[in-house]
């Protein structure tokens, strides 16, 4: 099915659409694309549920994406697989027509998206492309990776405190060790003064009380 989206060639533009897919053949897209332009896609796959009687979306779901580039003898610059709400992204290498193709198909083997029951086909698929330059894109998360790197600079800066405190907490440890050690220095020697004045009043006192009781003893 070829099908033209003429909305979606306005640069670093997003645009919303839904679509039905009855997963025998694929929904296919046909977009023009300058060279190096930066491709987002988001989609959501709905299946319709009879009890709700409304589209729901099912974790069975899954939307097989392909981008081939139609200019270059279909080279496949795309082939991934995603649940029933995923994204894709790539660029546009050079300039030309691609081909944006969507597959669904059911991870648990169910078959109620095939439903006839089901109005306008088995799946809806919501698709929302933003098609311009990576800059632009991504200015959109612009003020998201300002709030992630303020908060990475609060936390380096709370690490750095956590260190600096660590650091001040070990230089006191140690000042305070040094003065321990040096006032049990202090007392050691003052302790080894102190018995040695002890020790020579002792042996001065003996030798005196022994000259007395000598001279005692001769009177």
């Amino acid at each position: 099915m070829r099908a033209a989206l003429p909305f979606l060639t306005l640069a670093s533009v997003a645009q919303a659409l839904y679509f039905y897919v009855d997963g025998t053949t694929p929904k296919c897209f046909y977009e023009e694309l300058p060279k190096d332009t930066l491709v987002v896609g988001h989609y959501t796959a709905e299946e319709w549920d009879d009890h709700r009687q409304a589209w729901w979306p099912h974790e069975g779901l899954s939307i097989y994406i392909s981008v081939d580039e139609v200019f270059n003898d279909m080279h496949r610059v795309v082939s991934q697989r995603g649940g029933s709400s995923s994204k894709f992204t790539f660029t546009a290498h050079d300039a030309g027509e691609h081909k944006i193709c969507f597959t669904p198909s059911s991870n648990s083997g169910r078959s109620s998206w095939l439903s006839s029951s089901s109005p306008n086909g088995g799946v809806r698929l919501t698709l929302d492309l933003a098609i311009g330059e990576s800059s632009t894109i991504e200015s959109k998360d612009k003020d998201k990776l300002e709030d992630i790197v303020t908060r990475v600079r609060d936390l380096n800066a709370r690490l750095a405190d956590i260190r600096r405190e660590q650091v001040f907490q070990r230089e006191r440890e140690a000042e305070f060790r040094d003065q321990s050690e040096s006032t049990n220095s202090r007392v050691i020697r003052w302790i080894l003064i102190q018995l040695t004045v002890l020790g020579v009043t002792c042996v001065w006192q003996l030798s005196h009380l022994r000259s007395f009781f000598i001279k005692q003893k001769l009177t």
